[in-house]
């Protein structure tokens, strides 16, 4: 998961080493950006940021005495980000036939985290349910670990995507304006 994780200078530099090898028997047109499939992807970085803050926070109750409905508000916060995140998902795949190589990569390894973040938040929702006084046991601390865990390298994922797809949108403007040759 912490693979996603790049700098920018190595988004910038995978952008540039991309350009380069650009062939020219590829129609420019294969390698065009949607620009509805970037606004998902900006979107769907901004709920994941709001999960991945609710889900450490949460994650935060392990290390203190808090109450089971505190727990359970927190878990349904975290299952309607998860839940948004989803729909957000099934616009991105709706739009995946307008998506570049890229994004349509973008939108494949959303999906993965997703499932298993729902699975961790359910697995915390029945935990809740089922036994609200024991809340600090190892299964549970360690669900709401993984759960802070996969919201915080999802995030990542996504915003190292719509951060590539602006350096790249910058490269291709630069590009343009410096009628540089791509052979």
């Amino acid at each position: 998961m912490k693979q996603y994780r790049t700098t920018a200078w190595a988004i910038a530099s995978a952008v540039v080493a991309g350009a380069l090898a650009f062939s020219g028997a590829a129609k420019a047109a294969d390698f065009t950006d949607s620009e509805h499939v970037s606004k998902l992807l900006s979107e769907a970085k901004m709920q994941a940021y709001q999960l991945r803050e609710d889900a450490a926070f949460m994650e935060t109750f392990t290390r203190s005495n808090v109450s089971a409905e505190s727990h359970a508000t927190a878990i349904t916060q975290i299952k309607e980000h998860v839940n948004a995140l989803g729909r957000q998902l099934t616009k991105l795949k709706e739009a995946r036939d307008l998506a570049a190589p890229w994004q349509k990569t973008a939108i494949d390894r959303i999906e993965p985290f997703l499932n298993e973040l729902e699975g961790y938040t359910n697995a915390v929702i029945e935990q809740v349910n089922a036994n609200p006084t024991k809340l600090n046991t190892p299964e549970y601390r360690d669900y709401l670990e993984a759960n802070a865990d996969y919201a915080s390298d999802l995030a990542a994922m996504i915003a190292d995507f719509v951060n590539y797809g602006n350096t790249k949108h910058k490269f291709e403007r630069l590009n343009k304006k410096l009628e540089v040759s791509k052979t």
